[in-house]
């Protein structure tokens, strides 16, 4: 026997929503609507549920619209049955429906994220506990502690002992190898970095070495030094060195695919600074790429920097696309439909209407309210009064009577600008919402310092970790 649903919804979607379901055809399940009395669905409260919905009509689950608000537990107890939100966008109910996928699993990774502080001989202590707790919060792993050439770092181990004190893992990275060795006594986890001729300082401290070539691009004498570590049973990670574009990083990544074949247990790090750094282009996809080639390759830690303004949501990016890469390998799924938290300035599926499905919307509102939506084809705004059309703001202002309501001037120009934007871009606008930019939106720390980067990517969620 196939499930009945029974969907709410408001005055204005009930064609539209009748229209799509029926178009669905044979999708596993019965279906009845119903309209509580609003027009716009969005507008239902869970009090309004509770009192107007008075038969539930045999529903073995009542689906709200996503924008609807309301305890949907509240609502499932007084229902006896499961009351849900469905998409937020009536055209993506059939995806929704696909086949009751699941939704994905985002809580897992097998990365270790290191996030350096590269001028910390600069930084005072409350400086540098201030940002670990930023990339903490974005989904740092390890705080590496940078040094700098020729440059004084008296409180080196104070830093160390600081960070320790407040609960982080942490990395000295330096080209001296005093300050390496100052760095493992004072009690950090991991040393960046050692070659073949440094390689006695991890019999000097207990912590783990980042190991690189002598040489640039030796992988021979990487090996050497791999060995050596686990010969002696100690922990290592090694990382080639990725190059920058258009300097040889073809032939970087050459190296990890054969370090990998070479060493196939070995833990590999890769640092990501000198592509996403040195490169003039959103770093999004950069780290979406570079993710998806460590996923392949089975290389389980990372080192990055959040230097250029252009990087600053480095370690967000990074944290949703680790997770994201691990569930399409696990799953043997492409990297799709899995969260928007990198796609920043475009959307897979933008335009949920065309023009004439919004202007059939349009034909059934009853009231001077505008509404604003867009479609492929540009901005619309619609009233009783009628619905006009452009892709520049200014083209609709003549055709809008606002009766010289400032405030109301006000709120519709800023609704038409994010339409605007929303459409040159190619990204979901809904109206009286802020766009949405994935992990790559400022950072409100006014609210909270957890950034959430699509779903199951909070901080407190576990993880899989290298040993």
């Amino acid at each position: 026997m196939s499930e009945h649903i029974l969907f709410l919804t408001g005055r204005l979607a009930e064609l539209q929503l009748r229209r799509v379901l029926t178009d669905m055809g044979d999708a596993g399940f019965t279906w009845d609507v119903q309209v509580p009395g609003v027009q716009v669905a969005a507008l239902l409260t869970g009090d309004m549920i509770r009192r107007r919905l008075t038969d539930p009509r045999g529903a073995d689950r009542i689906l709200l619209p996503g924008r609807c608000r309301g305890d949907l537990a509240a609502l499932s107890e007084h229902f006896g049955i499961p009351v849900e939100r469905g998409p937020d966008e009536l055209m993506d109910l059939p995806a929704f429906f696909g086949r009751q996928r699941r939704a994905p699993d985002l809580s897992r990774h097998d990365v270790l994220l290191f996030a350096e502080l590269v001028d910390a001989p600069r930084m005072r202590i409350e400086a540098i506990l201030d940002q670990a707790a930023r990339y903490v919060a974005d989904g740092a792993d390890v705080i590496d502690i940078g040094g700098l050439p020729q440059t004084p770092f008296p409180h080196l181990e104070e830093t160390v002992q600081a960070l320790k004190a407040a609960g982080y893992r942490v990395s000295v990275d330096s080209l001296d190898p005093d300050e390496l060795l100052r760095g493992g006594r004072a009690g950090a986890d991991y040393l960046l970095s050692l070659t073949t001729d440094t390689l006695y300082l991890a019999d000097e401290v207990a912590a783990t070495p980042i190991l690189i070539p002598a040489h640039h691009g030796d992988l021979d004498n990487l090996i050497e030094a791999m060995q050596r570590m686990e010969a002696n049973n100690r922990p290592y990670f090694a990382d080639p060195i990725l190059d920058p574009l258009p300097f040889g990083f073809a032939a970087s990544l050459a190296r990890y695919h054969e370090l990998r074949r070479r060493m196939p247990e070995a833990d590999i790090l890769m640092g990501t600074g000198n592509l996403s750094e040195l490169t003039d282009a959103d770093t999004a996809g950069i780290h979406a790429l570079l993710l998806g080639i460590m996923a392949e390759l089975n290389i389980r830690a990372l080192l990055t920097t959040e230097v250029s303004p252009h990087c600053r949501s480095a370690v967000r990016e990074i944290d949703a696309a680790r997770r994201m890469m691990f569930a399409a390998r696990e799953g043997q799924s492409l990297p799709r439909d899995l969260s928007d938290a990198l796609l920043g300035l475009h959307h897979r599926r933008p335009f949920p209407y065309d023009r004439e499905e919004i202007a059939a919307m349009a034909s059934a509102v009853k009231d001077p309210s505008f509404r604003i939506q867009i479609s492929e084809e540009g901005l619309h705004i619609y009233n009783r009064d009628g619905m006009h059309s452009a892709t520049d703001p200014f083209a609709l202002w003549p055709h809008l009577k606002l009766e010289q309501d400032g405030g109301h001037a006000f709120y519709l120009g800023v609704e038409l600008a994010r339409a605007q934007i929303a459409w040159q871009l190619g990204k979901r606008y809904s109206q009286d919402e802020e766009l949405t930019w994935g992990c790559m939106g400022l950072r409100r720390e006014e609210e909270n310092l957890t950034v959430q980067c699509g779903p199951g990517s909070t901080r407190t969620t576990t993880q899989t970790e290298p040993s």
